[in-house]
């Protein structure tokens, strides 16, 4: 049995400095990130650290053959992971705080092993990334679109059945009941664990690299298909047993039930390719291949004896102490505090603008903690004629970490609202932002109802249009102006069938022209 090579003592002193700066720089990240682990999402992560050490621990023989070699080029993914790092503590994104950190180690190992003995644990690296939870904005729209997706096909299989459903965004009406498929059913809680597994399975198999593809591009389309066949089979139970059905160890059981089918399914699809495209001469070859690189390797020689002038070698050591060292100070030092501007309040948002009189709405308490907002007003407008315009505004004093705005486009589908045509337009605002402004424009049906919307984000003096540009000039203000907060504006009006499109969309350019001006006095 080959023993674990020995550590030196300078190695180990080495590695508990970096241990120490890079728990200085992270700690509330990765504590954010566990304690996300506990959400039913995310489960699964708990296990994934102990996936890449096993994946470590079984390359151990040819780590401690394979000699070391120094290599500056690992201070490329070591910058880019300090810019990250500023970028997601700035920006306020914990997931760019993820991946800074996993940069940062790669760089590290890089930097101490070379390039040759790092691709011995390109694997369990790479599988480390699946320890990060998404982004709240990306994991909102993977949610959603899983519910779309495994509602529909539910409702197909279920008229396939003979069953009368008819489904409505993530709603399905069964007639005598309706069933909701809500984030527990999205399949997003055994989605990404199928596709680690698949991955998982593909790296075992040891095959061509097509098979080993196939098999980890099939866990995305069999996991939404399991889990329709689950919210099918939910439906095709409801008349017989009820509400037992949807909750309680049905539920639970049916989501474990359908990831071990769907691992049945992989294996099986293991076996038909072992079965239909035989690889014995090839898996020879590549036997052979391997204890060839076996016995080309050496073994590294290790002094245990603790030598001062070792500790502050080599100069790569020096550099990557030093760039996390100052890294730290930098950001225990420097005021990077928000210097949030005084405003007015929302809710003395005028009710009467020209010929548009407004009742004001409110939210229910935890539609507001769940939105992050500090500040908003819903104000529903009415002309003499009888148009109406809905007005939407939420301010945020903070866009930093765990805290951003949500956009409407992830909240509409979930409703049932179709999005038939979306996009960005110009709008003329004479006096006002340059004499014209970009919007993101929505025209909407959700059964014989249509609604057009137009929504913008108003950002410390910019009008945004998307989350992308939102987390770009949230870092840059938070580094040049201390600075992230900012808004998000939305209004509706219905499209009616006598008036046409064209009617609503000169209605809602022109109530926009209205507001942008008396906008600009509270965002």
């Amino acid at each position: 049995m080959n023993s674990l090579p020995k550590i030196r003592p300078e190695s180990f002193l080495k590695g508990l400095l970096y241990g120490l700066l890079l728990i200085s720089l992270y700690y509330s990240s990765y504590q954010y990130m566990i304690s996300t682990w506990g959400g039913a999402d995310y489960t699964y992560c708990y296990i994934v650290p102990f996936i890449v050490l096993y994946l470590i621990w079984e390359n151990r023989n040819s780590l401690r053959q394979k000699v070391s070699y120094t290599s500056w080029a690992g201070l490329v993914p070591l910058l880019l992971g300090l810019l990250f790092f500023w970028m997601g503590e700035l920006a306020g994104e914990y997931y760019t705080l993820f991946i800074s950190s996993w940069l940062v180690a790669v760089g590290l190992c890089w930097l101490h092993m070379g390039w040759h003995k790092l691709k011995q644990i390109w694997f369990p690296l790479f599988i480390s990334l699946a320890m990060f939870p998404l982004p709240q904005f990306l994991n909102t729209k993977i949610t959603l679109r899983l519910k779309l997706l495994s509602s529909e096909l539910g409702v197909a299989i279920m008229q396939l059945w003979g069953m009368s459903a008819h489904r409505e965004g993530n709603i399905i009406d069964l007639g005598y009941t309706q069933l909701q498929v809500v984030d527990a059913c999205s399949g997003l809680r055994y989605f990404f664990p199928l596709i680690l597994l698949g991955v998982l399975i593909a790296y075992f198999y040891r095959t061509k690299f097509w098979k080993s593809a196939l098999i980890v591009l099939s866990t995305a389309p069999l996991a939404i298909i399991t889990n329709g066949l689950r919210i099918a089979l939910a439906g095709m139970l409801y008349e017989i047993w009820g509400t037992k059905i949807a909750e309680g160890f049905f539920h639970g059981f049916s989501g474990w039930f359908i990831f071990m089918f769907s691992l049945g399914i992989l294996l099986l699809e293991i076996w038909l390719l072992n079965k239909f495209f035989p690889e014995t001469e090839e898996k020879l070859r590549l036997k052979a291949k391997g204890q060839e690189r076996r016995e080309e390797m050496g073994e590294e020689t290790r002094n245990s004896k603790f030598e001062i002038r070792n500790f502050f070698s080599p100069p790569q050591f020096i550099v990557a102490v030093i760039l996390l060292g100052v890294t730290l100070a930098v950001f225990n030092t420097v005021d990077f505090r928000e210097n949030i501007p005084i405003k007015r309040p929302l809710n003395e948002f005028p009710l009467n603008i020209d010929n548009w009189t407004g009742t004001c709405e409110f939210m229910e308490q935890k539609f507001t903690d769940a939105l992050d907002l500090s500040d908003y007003v819903i104000v529903n407008y009415q002309d003499p004629m009888g148009s109406s315009v809905n007005f939407y505004a939420a301010y945020y004093e903070s866009q930093r970490k765990g805290e951003s705005i949500h956009s409407p486009g992830t909240c509409l589908p979930g409703s049932g609202w179709i999005f038939n045509q979306a996009g960005e337009i110009d709008i003329s605002t004479p006096g006002f932002h340059g004499g014209s402004m970009r919007v993101r424009r929505a025209y909407t049906q959700k059964g014989a109802y249509r609604q057009l919307s137009y929504y913008w984000f108003p950002q410390r003096g910019r009008i945004l249009t998307n989350a992308y540009q939102l987390k770009i000039y949230n870092f840059w203000d938070a580094l040049t102006k201390q600075r992230t907060d900012g808004a998000l504006v939305r209004v509706i009006t219905p499209v009616h069938e006598e008036e046409g499109p064209q009617k609503a969309e000169e209605r809602l350019q022109g109530f926009v022209q209205e507001i942008v001006p008396i906008l600009n006095q509270y965002l």
